[in-house]
């Protein structure tokens, strides 16, 4: 093949915006996606996966046609049946085509899912922010409860806290109902109009569309300091299910704010939204979120179902845990590293290596040949509890030589008994 090309060496970088998650790295990613599924088991949601890309319409109507995920950032494709097809930008809408389309809710229980995986926007990058990112997800559907709300909001409060992030806390809001909406919409433009000359491009443009998504603008956003609230528009089933909520977080003792300007930029959103907020991503401080969508699954195309969820960006978090000087568990340490002098004692190592590894031991031996003193700096590299070192005349008395590293005490043990003496 390289005579084909005519020995041309070709370079290639990873796309703009992309990662390479390499070994050493990669061990923090999996220490966060232990946490996050062993805290979804005790909590009694299940795994799902869906596809990583969808029809366009799913995100167009589930996601919201006026927002920046679908205006901007979508990486949209024809197939070639030329259909159109985009790669997931969240999770949620996937969730819920999954949950109507395989009618998870025949079950008589609360549906309760998690995800972690990829997601795709187009978008410039930043720090803890990228074109491929990851999240990790939970949706509970089948209840309207309040209680549902701040279950799952301290679920994403405890997955921070047991990761060691510090200093976390909760905002919340609540965005009502469409009809609640529909007051607080002309009351918002009869406020906005004013001073649209002044606004930018972006806000200009969500004024008549989708007002409430100006009040999260990044730029215009100081001047909306006496804008009127969703919070005074709400009615009285809205208003006492935010009570509800709010009561239950401060029976789990979970620190939360009410802000009244957080709307989330997503529009499927009903009744209660949320945000968590730490130090340590510089200005930007939100790292995750979520809310109510009551009437998505509809929307969507099943059978009406309320729903409740989050998505928390696994990027950032690692940004922030970095910055925090709080450390991740990285590379676990080998249980026994052999070494084997001669050709007869190799084979043998072989065959010990395999035990060992078929015992639940991690174990590793040179590939390379190299020296004894050469394969000691390996075991020492790869953090090594024990070294077994098999030679010819331990070969003949059935025993091996195992040296524990950290005391530098070394032992001779039966080759019987070998894996026994390490676990114990």
């Amino acid at each position: 093949m390289a005579g084909e090309r005519g020995g041309q060496n070709h370079e290639f970088s990873k796309p703009k915006g992309t990662q390479d998650l390499l070994p050493g790295t990669v061990e923090k990613w999996q220490y966060l996606e232990n946490k996050a599924r062993d805290l979804c088991c005790r909590y009694h949601y299940q795994e799902i996966r869906t596809p990583i890309f969808e029809n366009t319409e799913l995100f167009q109507r589930g996601v919201g046609e006026t927002t920046d995920i679908v205006e901007k950032e979508m990486y949209t494709f024809p197939d070639k049946g030329n259909r159109s097809m985009t790669l997931r930008p969240e999770g949620t809408a996937g969730v819920v085509r999954a949950y109507a389309e395989n009618k998870l809710y025949a079950d008589p229980d609360v549906t309760k899912l998690y995800y972690i995986g990829p997601m795709f926007r187009y978008e410039q990058p930043q720090a803890g922010r990228y074109r491929q990112f990851h999240q990790f997800g939970v949706e509970a559907f089948g209840s309207a409860d309040p209680a549902v709300d701040a279950e799952v909001i301290a679920l994403g409060y405890s997955f921070y806290k047991e990761i060691g992030l510090n200093s976390v806390r909760v905002e919340i809001n609540s965005v009502g109902t469409a009809e609640c909406r529909a007051a607080y919409r002309a009351k918002l433009v009869e406020y906005l109009t004013p001073m649209k000359a002044e606004l930018c491009k972006d806000c200009n443009s969500r004024i008549d569309r989708n007002p409430m998504r100006v009040l999260d603008c990044k730029i215009d956003a100081h001047r909306f300091a006496d804008a009127p609230t969703i919070l005074e528009y709400l009615d009285e089933d809205c208003v006492n299910h935010f009570q509800a909520v709010q009561r239950y977080l401060k029976a789990m003792d979970i620190p939360f704010d009410i802000n009244p300007r957080l709307v989330r930029g997503l529009d499927y959103y009903t009744h209660t939204a949320f945000e968590y907020k730490s130090e340590g991503i510089g200005a930007i401080d939100t790292i995750g979120g979520g809310g109510r969508y009551n009437g998505l699954v509809g929307e969507i195309g099943g059978q009406d179902q309320p729903g409740v969820g989050f998505g928390l960006g696994l990027e950032r978090i690692l940004l922030v845990l970095e910055n925090q000087g709080v450390t991740v568990p990285g590379v676990e340490p080998l249980d026994v590293y052999f070494i084997g002098m001669g050709t007869e004692a190799e084979e043998a190592v072989i065959r010990l290596l395999y035990e060992a590894r078929a015992a639940g031991l991690t174990a590793e031996k040179d590939y390379q040949s190299r020296k004894m003193k050469t394969q000691m700096k390996s075991a020492d590299r790869f953090q090594a509890r024990y070294v077994a070192i098999l030679g010819e005349d331990e070969l003949k008395t059935g025993t091996i030589s195992l040296k524990r590293m950290d005391t530098g005490e070394q032992v001779t043990v039966p080759l019987a008994e070998l894996v026994a003496h390490i676990k114990k």
